[in-house]
């Protein structure tokens, strides 16, 4: 094989890799709120302007951070992500899916693909483990520094355009263009990519994966499984699994034969392109 094959795994954040959501390990505290509290004022606002429920809460976080007399900057918003904390095994998945990969000759990416906000991600201790992350984002004043408008906003339908700027290496979210152009060979196959998220918010993401040949799994606190029984029935995704990322554990299993195949169709691939004349 003339290069190696590459197999991209795309993440959710919350409930996926972390037990809630990411706000709520740094930035609602900080803004003298609970969690339900400022989950609550963003519906609130939703409801009353017909706001998008995304672009809700990125105002929200805008609001709330001026009641508050705090200077909503990238620095800030990138300290709000140091206190996240993770599901069993996350901290050590990336180098071991990693490791497992190169010993099948398969090169893994790990991209993330979250409703969240990006510059609470880059500040978490995972952050260099993506390749690229795609989050909601603000733009930032030149002179203040301060958030004054969303700069990227992903809800949950959007999610799905990553499945495909991935594929063919089109990571420029403002390149419309070469994303939705014609290629005669794309950087990862459709086959080769993975979505792991948690519920019914990735649906869209998991559902363009699945039914393009790739393979989505539903992640899942130990105890809650009732969370994605459904989707694993209405045929949504290929897999469930608890949302350990332990060595060894299921999740762990399922990426390895992921892994498996991959490196065994493009083995197969290679012989069928041989010249039928060679021994």
């Amino acid at each position: 094989m003339s290069k190696k094959p590459i197999l991209a795994i795309l993440y959710d954040f919350d409930s996926t890799l972390s037990p809630t959501d990411m706000q709520a390990y740094g930035f609602i505290p900080r803004m003298g709120m609970t969690p339900e509290q400022f989950w609550a004022r963003t519906g609130e606002f939703a409801k009353a302007t017909g706001c998008e429920k995304i672009l809700s809460y990125l105002y929200t976080m805008v609001e709330v951070a001026k009641e508050q007399g705090i200077q909503l900057t990238r620095e800030f918003l990138n300290d709000c992500g140091k206190g996240i904390t993770f599901y069993p095994g996350v901290t050590t998945w990336f180098r071991r899916i990693n490791e497992y990969g190169e010993s099948k000759g398969i090169k893994v990416e790990h991209y993330l693909v979250s409703s969240g906000n990006k510059e609470i991600v880059e500040g978490c201790s995972i952050a260099s483990e993506f390749k690229k992350m795609y989050g909601c984002e603000f733009i930032f004043d030149s002179k203040t520094g301060e958030a004054i408008w969303p700069k990227l906003a992903i809800n949950y339908t959007q999610k799905t355009q990553f499945f495909f700027r991935i594929s063919k290496g089109v990571f420029d979210t403002t390149d419309d263009d070469s994303v939705n152009q014609k290629v005669p060979e794309r950087r990862i196959p459709y086959s080769n990519i993975v979505y792991i998220g948690d519920g019914m918010t990735d649906v869209p993401a998991m559902l363009v994966v699945k039914n393009n040949g790739g393979r989505s799994i539903a992640v899942y606190p130990k105890g809650k499984g009732d969370k994605v029984v459904g989707l694993k029935d209405d045929g949504r995704v290929n897999f469930t699994s608890i949302a350990d990322y332990s060595s060894g554990k299921k999740l762990e299993k399922i990426l390895r034969l992921i892994i498996d195949s991959v490196a065994i169709r493009e083995q197969m691939d290679y012989f069928e392109g041989q010249d039928p004349t060679d021994n």
